[in-house]
């Protein structure tokens, strides 16, 4: 188990209901606090594209929006996280049918696409860190029919993330590049994250 700091000001929470990011700091032996933040991103990101935002932006201020509203009530290190699929400053949505997702996936066969991950960290309600990272995904052109296959075998996972895909699964069939951080396309930049949590002494070094 990773060794923390014991006072309360360096206490982690994980300002978010995310199975997979949670997963992932799990994995790395962090003692953390989960909260869900209740943001309503719809409502913040179809504000945040009315006044223009960038898809890097959108997912930064996302990540601000949720750890502030925790770290308001709650003492302690505030993770707050978002993650957005830029195809050529365009972001996109989760979609919850299987022709939505078909059609994603389409749009994204043959090309290159961003995804914006962002971290923000805040204390006492107010950010005192943050991080993007964005790595690249290049998906394969791959045929009609293997897309209704891959649609047939993964089910409801093509809508638990914003491109229908895990790369940690059967989503990896999907591509022939990816560059970029692993941890951060799972939507935790997590080794950034360690980092500033040496510098600032919540974990021992």
């Amino acid at each position: 188990m990773t060794r923390h700091r014991d006072d309360r000001s360096h206490h982690l929470i994980l300002a978010s209901k995310s199975r997979s990011r949670a997963a992932v700091l799990t994995a790395a032996g962090l003692q953390f606090e989960q909260i869900g933040s209740g943001v309503d991103e719809d409502a913040l990101k179809g504000a945040l594209r009315a006044e223009g935002a960038t898809v890097a932006k959108q997912a930064d201020l996302l990540a601000e929006t949720k750890a502030l509203k925790v770290s308001i009530s709650h003492a302690g290190v505030v993770l707050g996280c978002d993650q957005m699929l830029d195809l050529d400053g365009v972001g996109f949505d989760k979609v919850d049918t299987r022709d939505a997702a078909r059609d994603v996936l389409r749009r994204l066969r043959g090309k290159a696409h961003i995804l914006q991950s962002a971290i923000v960290a805040c204390v006492e309600g107010a950010p005192v860190w943050r991080h993007l990272s964005q790595p690249r995904l290049r998906m394969r052109n791959f045929s009609d029919a293997f897309l209704e296959e891959y649609l047939d075998a993964i089910g409801d996972v093509a809508f638990a993330g914003v491109g229908c895909y895990q790369v940690e699964g059967r989503g990896a069939l999907l591509f022939d590049r990816i560059e970029g951080d692993y941890f951060s396309i799972l939507g935790m930049p997590l080794l950034p994250l360690l980092q500033w949590l040496r510098d600032r002494g919540t974990l021992v070094t």
